[in-house]
């Protein structure tokens, strides 16, 4: 049951298909601003699924808004490449095709390099000590591995490198860049091996900051990027075999 809840004083609140149900504060914060926010991170926490419908008539039904601000919402996702509109069906979460995932990983891997040089020229002491803290949560997630903690441990650690980096255009863009290969993302920790893999790529980008060595970290944040993009192609290659094998 997907449920997206927005903060109100006096708001509507429906229950629509499949059992989302969403509130509208139209107090806080501009409505079209919480209806995006709340569908932007339900599809990166996948309760929204990739190739599922969001149909006009329902999210009008349950948000109680214009379908001016819907229509409005559903440009801003698709900006972002969440959502993509499909001929004869409609617009449906995004799910990225191999060559554009390359794309992605590639300029996500430029973007996390840079940010972990500007951290080791600006970070504070305070900094490191919260990158270490979001580390060790990482550390701590591999052990039971779990798709969606180790999202949130990772997302602990990008907030404590950007902090540190002081550079939120970065962050803003690799956030994106991340939200559109969620399910991906998602999909490559799961695969034997890569939460230890992972932890020890994260580890070698810490240890690379706390030393103050702006290019040894970037190029560990380079490797961490392309060996999480191997582990989903790989995923992604299987998978295919797999269908055709069952066709």
């Amino acid at each position: 049951m997907l449920v997206i809840q927005m903060a109100k004083k006096s708001s509507n609140s429906l229950e629509g298909v499949d059992g989302l149900s969403v509130q509208v504060n139209r107090v806080a914060a501009p409505v079209r601003e919480q209806v995006f926010d709340q569908l932007r991170q339900a599809i990166v926490e996948m309760r929204l699924k990739p190739e599922q419908r969001l149909v006009e008539r329902e999210l009008i039904q349950q948000t109680g808004v214009s379908r001016t601000t819907i229509r409005e919402v559903l440009r801003q996702l698709a900006a972002e490449g969440l959502v993509t509109t499909i001929p004869h069906k409609g617009t449906v979460v995004a799910s990225p095709s191999v060559e554009r995932a390359a794309e992605l990983y590639e300029v996500r891997a430029v973007l996390e390099g840079m940010a972990a040089r500007q951290f080791a020229e600006r970070a504070t002491d305070l900094h490191l000590k919260a990158l270490r803290r979001a580390f060790d949560g990482i550390e701590k997630r591999a052990r039971q591995p779990n798709s969606q903690a180790m999202l949130e441990a990772k997302k602990h650690f990008y907030d404590a490198l950007f902090e540190g980096a002081a550079n939120g255009t970065i962050q803003d863009l690799v956030e994106s860049l991340q939200a559109r290969v969620t399910v991906l993302r998602a999909a490559s920790m799961s695969q034997p091996g890569r939460a230890a893999e992972m932890v020890e790529e994260v580890r070698a980008i810490v240890e690379a900051l706390e030393r103050r060595d702006g290019d040894a970290a970037a190029a560990a944040c380079v490797h961490h990027v392309n060996q999480a993009a191997r582990t989903v192609f790989e995923a992604m290659a299987h998978n295919g075999d797999r269908d055709e094998a069952g066709a």
